[in-house]
């Protein structure tokens, strides 16, 4: 029984193309951080490789009788989860699903190259890396029909090193199959793009991570204000729901915006350049504070929806300002420095009037 909440339209896609003769060689899955990306890509590798799955070469099972009495196997759905091969690849134990991101995982330096540093806390995915993905693919697996290359996040890919990987996205082995995990499939080149078969994966309806929760044991009130503060991510949902503080640390980024929107310029500057040193320090850790500015301006645009003229106003400058959100993180993952992305993102936004205590970046100019 499969653990994702939700995309039971991309499952039923997926199963079809385990099951086809040919199945795709290049999956995208573009959408949000948390919205079960990589779970998909993981059940996908499941699918392909499930001792179940129809044609799979069976083992003898325990309890087989001794006179050679066919051995009928339930039916079950596809992956069962309970084969070998379903435990380990669920576990991210199987040798044959292999992630690639940021970093030195699979890094091939070239033929008779003397010298190559190793990069351990490189933020992008390195040709060197592309030329290791390519020697695996080259090889037979280990074990499964199917070996998976998940390279996450595929925006992370260089010009270079995209070129590189180009032909091998195209005509890889018949037993490689490549899942494309993004946030962002406009930062990738569109001939990376042209070469995958695209899975858009949305967010996921409020009950439907609501009851799920519910499902696995959240108590009801902890489960509902987890799927509210979560924003359809699935991920994000079970998160706070294993750990309830961080939906305080996700109100006191809320507060943050606040107080940021309601300053004037100079403070807007101040929390851009705080916001930039933060952002080339962790990245991963300020993602949290842009998923709070599009929470941010979502709530003004609901609550400005029955406000008349007045409030049709206020829902363009909350669309405007979600816009500009989005575009901040485009912008960012296309390298754009961070402070003047940031800093335009800033200055787009309307100055929402709140009773707001002195901010820590300094007081507002009035």
């Amino acid at each position: 029984m499969t653990g994702i909440i939700g995309h039971e339209a991309i499952l039923r896609e997926l199963r079809a193309f385990a099951l086809s003769d040919e199945p795709p060689h290049a999956l995208m899955f573009a959408g949000p951080d948390g919205v079960g990306r990589s779970l998909l890509a993981r059940e996908y590798a499941q699918m392909l490789n499930c001792e179940r799955r129809p044609g799979a070469p069976q083992a003898e099972p325990a309890g087989a009788s001794m006179f050679g009495d066919a051995f009928e196997p339930e039916e079950s759905p596809l992956p069962c989860g309970q084969c070998r091969t379903c435990r380990l690849i669920a576990e991210g134990t199987h040798p044959d699903v292999i992630t690639v991101g940021p970093g030195d995982t699979l890094c091939r330096p070239r033929s008779g190259e003397s010298s190559h540093a190793a990069h351990p806390l490189s933020r992008d995915i390195r040709i060197c890396q592309v030329r290791g993905m390519i020697d695996l693919a080259s090889r037979y697996p280990f074990e499964a029909a199917y070996r998976l290359i998940v390279v996450d996040p595929a925006d992370r890919l260089g010009r270079d090193a995209s070129n590189t990987i180009l032909k091998t996205l195209e005509e890889p082995p018949g037993h490689t199959v490549f899942a494309l995990i993004t946030a962002a499939p406009e930062a990738i080149i569109e001939t990376v793009v042209s070469r995958c078969r695209r899975i858009d994966v949305r967010v996921v309806p409020r009950q439907a991570i609501e009851d799920a929760l519910i499902a696995r044991g959240v108590a009801p009130d902890q489960a509902a204000h987890a799927a509210e503060e979560a924003r359809g991510r699935p991920g994000k949902a079970i998160a706070y729901a294993a750990r309830p503080t961080l939906m305080d640390d996700r109100a006191r980024l809320l507060e943050r915006c606040a107080r940021v929107s309601a300053g004037r310029n100079a403070e807007r500057f101040a929390y851009a350049e705080d916001l930039a040193k933060r952002y080339r320090d962790n990245r991963e850790a300020t993602l949290q504070e842009f998923a709070a500015w599009e929470a941010f301006w979502e709530s003004r645009l609901r609550e400005s929806a029955s406000g008349g003229e007045a409030g049709r106003e206020a829902s363009t400058d909350a669309l405007n300002a979600l816009r500009a959100v989005v575009q901040a993180q485009a912008d960012l993952q296309a390298q754009v420095l961070a402070r003047g992305a940031i800093e335009l993102m800033l200055l787009s936004f309307p100055r929402v009037m709140l009773n707001v205590m002195p901010s820590e970046y300094g007081e507002s100019e009035e």
